[in-house]
């Protein structure tokens, strides 16, 4: 099933939106994760936070609004929302640290079935660094990674086990793609929305590890 690129990264950023509830304080990870803050709702009050040292990231800027010192963690300008506060990035990790995190929305490369997380590097490729990624899913009270159901070359992305070099160990709660919504359990991975169209058979047809699906199972197309 071919899907507009653009159209599946706002879909996957407007579920994960939902994930987020008033009050929380929410750290949003480089990359697609970003796109979140596009869709809060009005009348949530939710307080967004990044490693760098800004707490209360607003909106992504219009181009007259684009300044250039007003980075989030992935270098890309954002806006600063009512009552935003600035500190150094020591302070700023002592808050992930210190458990103050409700919830972190971040991309993943690959998902285990024990909900191990790899997303910071692939060996042999150039990255920018491991960034705050190993300190957010140990210090966050609530770990939602967003990321397509396959890699390029169609290949499952959520497996018995990662291949790639772990960001962390069974830290994992939700995993949303363009295909699924599926938790991490006790019990396993479970299936509870189906996304775009796509088949039970077919969502488990493209990952790797197993999949119980939920007796209160939701289709959305």
């Amino acid at each position: 099933m071919k899907l507009d690129r653009a159209k599946v990264r706002e879909q996957i950023a407007r579920r994960a939106e939902q994930e987020i509830e008033s009050g929380y304080y929410v750290n949003l990870g480089i990359g697609m994760p970003t796109m979140v803050a596009n869709y809060i709702q009005g009348d949530k009050e939710v307080v967004l936070q990044s490693e760098n040292g800004l707490l209360g990231i607003g909106r992504s800027p219009y181009e007259e609004e684009v300044d250039p010192d007003l980075i989030n963690a992935g270098k890309e300008t954002v806006t600063e929302a009512i009552g935003a506060s600035y500190c150094d990035s020591a302070e700023s990790f002592a808050m992930i640290r210190g458990e103050h995190l409700d919830l972190a929305i971040l991309g993943g490369m690959e998902v285990s079935e024990t909900g191990d997380l790899a997303n910071w590097m692939i060996p042999g490729k150039m990255i920018k660094g491991m960034g705050g990624a190993m300190d957010i899913v140990h210090g966050a009270k609530k770990i939602v990674i967003i990321m397509d159901h396959v890699n390029k070359h169609g290949e499952p992305k959520i497996l018995k086990a990662c291949s790639l070099p772990l960001t962390g160990q069974g830290v994992v709660d939700r995993i949303i793609t363009d295909r699924a919504v599926i938790d991490v359990t006790s019990e396993g991975l479970e299936l509870i929305e189906v996304l775009n169209g796509f088949s039970i058979e077919g969502v488990k047809a493209s990952t790797e590890a197993e999949l119980h699906v939920s007796e209160k199972l939701l289709t959305n197309n």
